[in-house]
């Protein structure tokens, strides 16, 4: 977590703590207003409105009077709690958004450190071995057996592979929406025509 984000946690924390310090002196005065039998709002002048002799005086005045400035401090001091708690929310929330951010950015930066494709795959017939491999239309080959982007020439290079591996297992890997993905294609007799099924044409480069 960024300092900024831990720095408003500690403000959080110490308004926290500056309110529980309001609340227990709030809750001691009162305790005062208790033991003189008068609560906040009991009378202080006996029934003929003379100040009455059986309670401080004095002190239930500075009770109340501090109760009503500390419940003051304590609104106070709630609103500022609750204006951090936002401000920390949307720092949380604005981190989230820019690591999702980050994350969806992944695959492209992926896409830029693979080689460029040397090939195409146009076309691709049902119940072929290309089908059954996985190749799609719109396949972009980096690599197919021993051929790659570096040792390319034309298409020759791939028949030339091919015929060389029926009924063997040849790496094939593509590039698909910006992600490498990797097939084991086996060239062999199938109901169609060739050993593959699918139509490779060359990328201009």
């Amino acid at each position: 977590m960024p300092a900024l984000n831990s720095h408003i946690t500690d403000d959080v924390n110490a308004l926290i703590k500056k309110k529980e310090e309001i609340e227990e002196q709030i809750k001691a005065y009162y305790d005062v207003l208790e033991d003189q039998g008068v609560g906040v709002e009991g009378p202080l002048v006996d029934a003929e409105g003379y100040p009455r002799a059986d309670v401080n005086l004095y002190q239930i005045r500075t009770a109340r009077h501090n109760i009503s400035c500390l419940q003051n401090d304590h609104k106070a001091i709630m609103v500022e709690i609750e204006e951090a708690l936002h401000k920390l929310h949307a720092r949380e929330k604005a981190k989230r958004e820019h690591d999702q951010a980050e994350a969806t950015e992944e695959p492209m930066e992926q896409q830029v450190t693979l080689p460029p494709p040397f090939a195409r795959v146009d076309t691709v017939t049902e119940g072929s071995p290309a089908s059954a491999a996985g190749l799609r239309i719109g396949d972009e080959v980096i690599e197919f057996g021993s051929v790659n982007t570096k040792n390319f020439q034309n298409l020759q290079n791939i028949a030339s592979v091919v015929q060389h591996s029926e009924g063997k297992a040849l790496r094939v890997a593509v590039v698909r929406a910006g992600q490498k993905v990797q097939v084991n294609l086996t060239p062999q007799r199938w109901s169609g025509r060739g050993l593959l099924g699918c139509n490779i044409v060359p990328v201009q480069r």
